[in-house]
């Protein structure tokens, strides 16, 4: 082989280990100080008075909260008035699980109306209602176990 093409060849053999070096920090980076939330995504800070938003009425019987029954955060619990509900080990998160299975953004609880729906955000170890693995919008309600990693969680009156 000519001096050129080992050239090259060494240039890129140090290009891609670069990459994968970098790729491996952003990793661990994320991991240890959770993801970045872009300036669109943040609320804006209120000015002045605004006129306030009612809530919509509550259906006696409905879910007002989701708990950890079951994992290390046994009892931790978020208003679901709050909804949309991140669970992760991100700061960002609602529901923060110290747990090695859980991603920095694992999963989210939302509603649509009078249902309410758990889904998976693109979770490395998944999210399991029972037994099965969810890979789309999934209506709970209240009682199901919502398990993510070790750690088990229930919508509760």
């Amino acid at each position: 082989m000519s001096e050129l093409t080992l050239l090259l060849i060494r240039i890129a053999y140090l290009a891609v280990l670069w990459i994968f070096v970098l790729s491996a920090i952003s990793v661990i980076r994320s991991d240890m100080f959770g993801a970045r939330v872009p300036e669109t995504a943040r609320t804006p800070e209120p000015r002045g008075r605004e006129p306030k938003q009612k809530k919509p009425a509550r259906r006696r019987g409905a879910p007002t909260h989701v708990l950890v029954t079951e994992g290390s955060n046994a009892g931790e619990r978020a208003e679901l008035a709050d909804a949309p509900i991140l669970i992760g080990r991100g700061s960002d998160a609602a529901i923060r699980l110290d747990d090695d299975y859980v991603s920095t953004r694992h999963a989210r609880i939302a509603a649509a109306g009078d249902q309410w729906f758990v889904e998976d955000l693109g979770s490395t170890n998944g999210t399991y209602i029972g037994t099965v693995r969810i890979t789309q919008p999934t209506t709970i309600t209240l009682g199901t176990q919502v398990r993510i990693g070790k750690t088990i969680l229930e919508l509760r009156k």
